[in-house]
């Protein structure tokens, strides 16, 4: 399960093998929530709100990269770091 990127104590990560459609899961504390790369939608799970906007507004603005990263560990590839919000 690489770790694609880490801000404001939200970890977001991609799974090798993992089920369509492409997603990412991203886990803040004991809070986990897995977001559809295309839609920028949430699959399942639940996150308090304003990690929640944090989490869709990075996923915004690296969806070219999310879709590569998703690529990548079809191939079994260990994907590239995305950058965190700043």
């Amino acid at each position: 399960m690489p770790l694609l990127s880490e801000f404001f104590g939200i970890k977001i990560t991609i799974y090798f093998d993992d089920h369509m459609p492409p997603h990412f899961h991203a886990e803040y504390g004991e809070q986990q929530i897995l977001v559809d790369i295309a839609s920028n939608c949430v699959i399942r799970g639940s996150m308090q709100a304003n990690k929640l906007k944090l989490v869709l507004g990075w996923a915004d603005l690296h969806h070219t990269e999310l879709e590569a990263a998703w690529e990548d560990v079809c191939k079994n590839k260990l994907p590239k770091k995305i950058n965190p919000l700043k």
